[in-house]
C-alpha cells in the first residue's frame, strides 16, 4: 500500500548515470545531493541507472541503493519496463525521472505510476555540437514529444531559464516549480589564508565535452598570452574531448600554458578553485551551473557565456561577467579586464560568497520531498 502522508515513501529514481559513472555531471550531482538527504530522513530510495564498464551491478551510495541495468543504448526501455513492473506491484509511491538526456516519458509510458520529473535542460540544437547527426536527430526527435508527454506531470525545473525553455516548447499552462541547485558552503568557501597568487591562472572545472565549448577558453587564452606571458590555464575534469583540446592548444601555441588534470577529488577541486583568479564557463547551455556556484562560494569570480542556466548562476557585474556566447574576442576582453583588476576580482568574489550562501541542498531537499508527498497523495485519491 502507498505510504501515508506522515510515513516514509518508497521512491524510485531513474537516471542514465549514477554519481559514480565516469561521465556523471551536474544532473547526477543534483540527484545525489537531494536524495541522500531524503534517504537520511527515513525514506526508501532506490536509483536505477545504466551499467558502465567496471561497475558493480548494485551497491549503496550514501544511503541510496543503486541498481545498474541495461546499457546506454537500451536503458530507455529497461527503465520503462521497470516502471510498469513497479506499477503492477503497487508498492512504489513515486518515481523521479531525472530528465537531462533522452526523456523516459514516464507520465505516459510508465504504467500509470506517479512521477515527478526533474528537468535540468534539454539539448535542442546543441546536441548536434556533441554527437553525429544520426544520434543528434534521435535525441532531438525525442525532445519534440516532451510537451505532449509531460503536460500532466509534476515538473520541477532547476532554473528559471529551463522553465522558460519548457514553456516555449509548449508547456505554457503547466505548473512548473523552479527548485535550484544547492551549494555546500560548509565545504566550498574561501581559504582565508590564501591569495590568488602572482601568476594569472584561469580554470575550467567540469565535464570535458565538445558541446561545453572549452575550445573558446583556449582561443581566448591565445589572445591573452602576449600580454600575460606567465598565463596558466587548467582544464579540470574528465571527458572524451580532452585529446582534441590538447591538439588545439598545440596549434594555438599555448600547449606549455595549459594543464589537463583529468578527474580530481572534491578536495583537490576545491583547492584548484581557490587558486584560480578566474573560473571560465563558455557553454551554450546548462541547466543551472553547479560548478559556477561552487566557484562563487570559494570567492572566485566567474566569466561565462550569457546562455541559459549560466545566466541564472552568474550575476553579471556582481559575481562575475557574462559575455555573448561564441564571441572569443568578448570572452578574452572580459578575462583581460579581471586579470588586470585585482580589486574588481575581490569585489566580485566577495559578492559571490554571499550569493552562494542563499542556496542550500537541505532546502532543495525539503522542497523536493514536498513534491514527492504531493504526487504520492494524488495516487491515493484516485
Amino acid at each position: 500500500m502507498p505510504a501515508a502522508a506522515d510515513h516514509p515513501l518508497d521512491i524510485r529514481l531513474l537516471d542514465y548515470r549514477d554519481l559514480t559513472h565516469p561521465q556523471a555531471g551536474g544532473a547526477e550531482r543534483y540527484l545525489h545531493e537531494v536524495f541522500r538527504r531524503i534517504a537520511a530522513r527515513g525514506h526508501r530510495v532506490r536509483l536505477l541507472a545504466a551499467r558502465y564498464a567496471g561497475a558493480e551491478p548494485s551497491g549503496v551510495v550514501d544511503g541510496v541503493v543503486v541498481e545498474r541495468r541495461g546499457t546506454a543504448a537500451t536503458f530507455n526501455w529497461v527503465a520503462l519496463a521497470a516502471c510498469r513492473r513497479w506499477a503492477r506491484e503497487g508498492r512504489v509511491d513515486v518515481v523521479v525521472e531525472n530528465l537531462c538526456k533522452i526523456p523516459f516519458f514516464t507520465p505516459v509510458l510508465g504504467g500509470g505510476i506517479p512521477a515527478v520529473v526533474l528537468v535540468h535542460h534539454l539539448f535542442g540544437g546543441t546536441v548536434f555540437q556533441e554527437v553525429n547527426p544520426l544520434a543528434g536527430a534521435y535525441v532531438w526527435l525525442h525532445e519534440r514529444f516532451v510537451p505532449s508527454a509531460y503536460r500532466r506531470a509534476e515538473i520541477v525545473a532547476v532554473s528559471a531559464t529551463t522553465r522558460a525553455d519548457l514553456e516555449a516548447r509548449g508547456l505554457r499552462n503547466v505548473p512548473i516549480e523552479v527548485i535550484p541547485n544547492g551549494v555546500d558552503t560548509s565545504f566550498y568557501h574561501p581559504d582565508p589564508g590564501a591569495s590568488d597568487g602572482t601568476s594569472p591562472r584561469l580554470a575550467y572545472i567540469g565535464r570535458v565535452k565538445r558541446y561545453k565549448r572549452i575550445d573558446m577558453l583556449l582561443r581566448a587564452a591565445a589572445i591573452l598570452q602576449p600580454r600575460w606571458p606567465g598565463l596558466e590555464v587548467e582544464i579540470v575534469g574528465r571527458g572524451d574531448y580532452g585529446p582534441a583540446l590538447e591538439r588545439l592548444a598545440g596549434r594555438l601555441g599555448i600547449a606549455a600554458a595549459v594543464r589537463f588534470t583529468g578527474y580530481v577529488s572534491e578536495e583537490e577541486k576545491r583547492e584548484r578553485l581557490r587558486r584560480a583568479q578566474v573560473v571560465v564557463y563558455p557553454s551554450p547551455k546548462e541547466g543551472w551551473g553547479i560548478a559556477a556556484m561552487e566557484a562563487a562560494a570559494c570567492g572566485v569570480p566567474v566569466v561565462a557565456s550569457d546562455s541559459p542556466g549560466l545566466r541564472d548562476a552568474v550575476r553579471h557585474e556582481e559575481t562575475g561577467l557574462l559575455v555573448p556566447h561564441g564571441n572569443v574576442e568578448a570572452l578574452a576582453a572580459a578575462l583581460a579586464r579581471l586579470l588586470a583588476d585585482a580589486p574588481l576580482r575581490r569585489r566580485l568574489g566577495e559578492a559571490g560568497v554571499l550569493w552562494a550562501r542563499q542556496f542550500s541542498w537541505d532546502h532543495t531537499a525539503d522542497r523536493i520531498e514536498a513534491h514527492l508527498r504531493t504526487a504520492a497523495a494524488r495516487r491515493r485519491m484516485r
